[in-house]
């Protein structure tokens, strides 16, 4: 059984979208791409390398596919390429696209049927980097086992959210947290059932 792992960098009201640079992801006509780029720090850089250091296979939206594949096969390996070239990489898309970036593949049919039976399967974990479209689907049918959120001290007010109008109420679990030095709260969460309410 393998944990299925969202992973990814969101500002305060949510928003995942285009984290890395303008023209990442100006869809929507989204103007704020680069948004987290001056936040980072050492302690940043020392978290992703914990967490690109063990195996794992990641599983990409076909937008999310074409950037990192645009940028990654000739990135220079200090900026930590080769993890990422080398791992596995499942593609979800609605068309059949040619997956020219080394060892991609695509995931067949239905998204969330793929990956349901992807987690049965024995192997490293599987971490969704970005994907925004491809995690709504993935909330809808309770797939995810843990979430790696970076958490950005700034709001942007519209773009694409990690929990859009489809998430399904529930709790969650803290496992663990830091905070840089630029007041990114670094966390890990886990699914903790039904969202459970009350009355002060």
């Amino acid at each position: 059984m393998r944990k299925l792992i969202v992973q990814t960098f969101v500002t305060l009201d949510g928003v995942m979208q285009a984290p890395g640079g303008p023209g990442e992801d100006d869809s929507g006509g989204f103007a704020h791409g680069g948004w987290s780029v001056n936040y980072w720090d050492d302690q940043m850089g020392e978290v992703m390398g914990e967490a690109t250091s063990r195996p794992f296979a990641m599983v990409l939206g076909r937008r999310t596919y074409d950037i990192m594949a645009a940028y990654w096969p000739t990135a220079p390996e200090e900026t930590g390429a080769k993890v990422f070239n080398d791992a596995t990489k499942y593609v979800a898309s609605r068309g059949r696209p040619t997956l020219e970036w080394s060892n991609s593949v695509p995931i067949e049919g239905d998204a969330a049927d793929g990956l349901a039976a992807l987690k049965q399967e024995d192997g490293p974990e599987l971490q969704v980097h970005g994907s925004a479209n491809l995690i709504q689907t993935l909330l809808r049918h309770n797939l995810v086992d843990e979430y790696r959120l970076w958490v950005f001290p700034v709001v942007i007010g519209s773009g694409k959210r990690l929990f859009g109008d489809g998430a399904i109420p529930s709790g969650l679990r803290l496992l663990d947290s830091k905070v840089s030095t630029t007041g990114v709260v670094m966390g890990i969460w886990e699914p903790a059932g039904e969202l459970v309410t009350g009355s002060f």
